[in-house]
Order: structure tokens, then C-alpha cells, then sequence
């Protein structure tokens, strides 16, 4: 019973990753309605920015995440106003390639800039170690991942349902012909939402830095997982991304412990299930 618990949060610590990187995509289709498949480039270039900053340059850990949030929200900025804020008006399809285009754009940069070996550095000393639970040792970084993920949940609550910018930005989403005709400027929300949402997938690689590899690649296997998420808690939907990264990163570590080889099988099921049941997902209205 105790090793069964324990392996929950094992993966309540996987689902705060996944939520991380599922919260900004859903935020990003929840607002602009594209469905950006180099969001998991994303938390890739966060993962080597934070790798560069704190185990190459020796800068604070802290400093270093902070400083690789900038530059991938940076780069954010640069693909929403010069590629993706040309198409907002056309096919889904062009969307999609584009976006697919700019995964293998960066996964040949990171190459070309970092190599094609893993890189991955030391725990911070300030997090290092373990604390007894269950009887077992539950590494102190996993908490530190726990507690990011629930705190990036309460800040996003406050921020969309209590604040001004988010009700402007619920407005743009919910309608960008009337928020404009009211004098709201949906370009520049369009363009603070896709940095945003950038900076929350790079937040989950600077953090996963530690005990991840960063290595090329990465970006596409967390892309897939992250869609998964949505399309289970309902595309554009906050409390249904967070709730399914809870049931997919927990099945996870239970996939892993009891059926290692059906551990993804078992995720996919539960799509196919909601696809089924309920095709517009579990908390969308």
C-alpha cells in the first residue's frame, strides 16, 4: 500500500511537467484558436537556456530560469508577429504546418548550437537530497515541482478570472470582432498571450533541467503528451488541462510500476474513451 502511494507522487510530479507545458498550449488555442504544434519546442529551447545559464555560465538557479523564460518568450514573440499573426485568418491546415515547420527549424538549431548529446546538470544544492515518505526517500525536487505546478494553477485562476488583462483577454477569446470594435487591441492580446504561453512551456523545461536530459527531440515526445491533455480536459479549457495532467501524469507512474510496457497504451485508451463519450472533452462547455 505504501509503495502505491508513493508511486502517486511520483506522479503527481510528472503531471505538474505536463501540466506546465498543457497550460500554455491551452491558453494559447483558447485565445488565438491555433493549435501550435512547436509549443514542445518550446519547453525544449527553455531546457538549453536554462541548461546554458545555470550549469555552463554558473549563474543562480533561480536567475537562470528567469533568464531562460525571457529568451524563449523572446522567441514567442518573434514567431507570433512574424509568421503566425499572418494566418490567423486561414486554414486550420497552413497553421498547422507552419507550426510544424518550426519544429524541425529548432530541434536543427538546438543541434547546430548545442549538439546532438544530452546535456543535463547538477541538482541545485539548496534542493538536493530527500525526505522520508512512506518509509522510502522522496527526492526534495520533486516537491519543488509539485509546488511550481500548483502555484503557476493558483496564479493562472487569479489571472484570468480576477484581473483586468484577463477578462480582456477571456473577451478576445470568447469574441475579436466585438473586443476590437470596444477598442481592445488584439493584436498586441494575441501577442502577450503567445508569450505567455511560452514562457509556461519553457518554465517546465527550465524546471525538469535537474533530473531531465535536454536533448534534441524532447520538444515532440512532450508535444504529444501535452495534446493528449488537452484534448481530454477540452481544448481551451484551464481546469480541464490541469485536472487531466493529474489523471495522465499519476496513470503514468501506475503504467509504469504495474504495466511498463502498455504505459502509454493506457493513456491513449483514456482518449479514445473521452473521444467517444464526450468528443468536445471532459470540462469543455
Amino acid at each position: 500500500m505504501e509503495n502505491i502511494a508513493f508511486q502517486g507522487l511520483i506522479g503527481l510530479s510528472l503531471a505538474m511537467y505536463l501540466w506546465l507545458i498543457s497550460a500554455g498550449l491551452t491558453i494559447i488555442f483558447g485565445v488565438l484558436r491555433i493549435v501550435n504544434f512547436a509549443h514542445g519546442s518550446l519547453f525544449m529551447v527553455g531546457a538549453y537556456l536554462a541548461y546554458t545559464f545555470y550549469g555552463q555560465m554558473g549563474l543562480p538557479f533561480g536567475v537562470a530560469i528567469v533568464l531562460s523564460l525571457v529568451g524563449t518568450g523572446l522567441l514567442g514573440l518573434a514567431m507570433e508577429r512574424g509568421f503566425l499573426s499572418r494566418i490567423y485568418n486561414v486554414d486550420e491546415a497552413y497553421q498547422l504546418l507552419l507550426t510544424f515547420g518550426f519544429i524541425l527549424i529548432l530541434d536543427d538549431a538546438v543541434k547546430i548550437i548545442w549538439g546532438g548529446v544530452f546535456r543535463i546538470p547538477p541538482i541545485p544544492e539548496f534542493l538536493d537530497g530527500s525526505w522520508p515518505v512512506f518509509g522510502r526517500a522522496f527526492p526534495v525536487y520533486n516537491a519543488f515541482v509539485i509546488a511550481v505546478g500548483v502555484a503557476v494553477a493558483v496564479i493562472l485562476w487569479v489571472m484570468f478570472e480576477k484581473t483586468w488583462w484577463g477578462r480582456i483577454a477571456r473577451a478576445t477569446a470568447s469574441d475579436r470582432e466585438m473586443a476590437s470594435a470596444i477598442g481592445v487591441n488584439v493584436p498586441l492580446v494575441f501577442s502577450a498571450v503567445f508569450v505567455f504561453g511560452a514562457m509556461l512551456a519553457a518554465l517546465g523545461g527550465a524546471i525538469g533541467t535537474p533530473v531531465r536530459v535536454a536533448a534534441p527531440g524532447i520538444g515532440a515526445s512532450m508535444i504529444i503528451q501535452a495534446f493528449i491533455i488537452t484534448v481530454i480536459g477540452g481544448l481551451g479549457n484551464l481546469k480541464g488541462a490541469f485536472v487531466s495532467s493529474l489523471i495522465v501524469g499519476i496513470l503514468s507512474a501506475y503504467g509504469t510500476l504495474f504495466f511498463p510496457v502498455f504505459e502509454l497504451f493506457l493513456i491513449f485508451v483514456i482518449m479514445a474513451v473521452v473521444l467517444l463519450v464526450r468528443p468536445q472533452g471532459l470540462f469543455a462547455r
